[in-house]
């Protein structure tokens, strides 16, 4: 029929990734449901903020979804975890711009010596 539209898509009947990626854009500059999820302590809390985001947006995720789906699956993660790899002395990396220098180890200071910077030559 003429100046009919096409039937919108059901986001239900899409993959369980491209619902998932609709929602992570839905997050981007929703200012309530990011505060929510900063104040979110594990990832089961995580979790039921993220279902309730989805039930608003009609995309019908599950518990297992969001568990299984990255990013949200590794957001979950790291919620509930620390870090695989720090730099410096186990403090974010924010914080540690923000930390004095170090201070010479006691052997160190009694010797004279200055403490000298070590360098590694490695490849990564």
């Amino acid at each position: 029929m003429a100046g009919t539209e096409p039937d919108a898509i059901d986001p239900r009947s899409l993959p369980v990734a491209r619902r998932v990626q609709i929602l992570v854009r839905a997050l981007d500059g929703a200012k309530k449901t990011n505060e929510a999820l900063a104040a979110c302590r594990t990832g089961d809390e995580l979790v039921a903020v993220l279902l309730n985001a989805s039930a608003r947006l009609g995309l019908a995720l599950s518990r297992d979804d969001l568990m299984r789906t990255p990013p949200i699956r590794d957001w979950i993660w790291w919620k509930g975890n620390s870090a695989l790899l720090t730099i410096g002395d186990d403090r974010p990396r924010y914080q540690q711009d923000r930390l004095a220098p170090p201070q010479p180890a006691k052997d160190d200071a009694a010797a004279g010596e200055t403490p000298r910077r070590r360098r590694f030559l490695g490849l990564f």
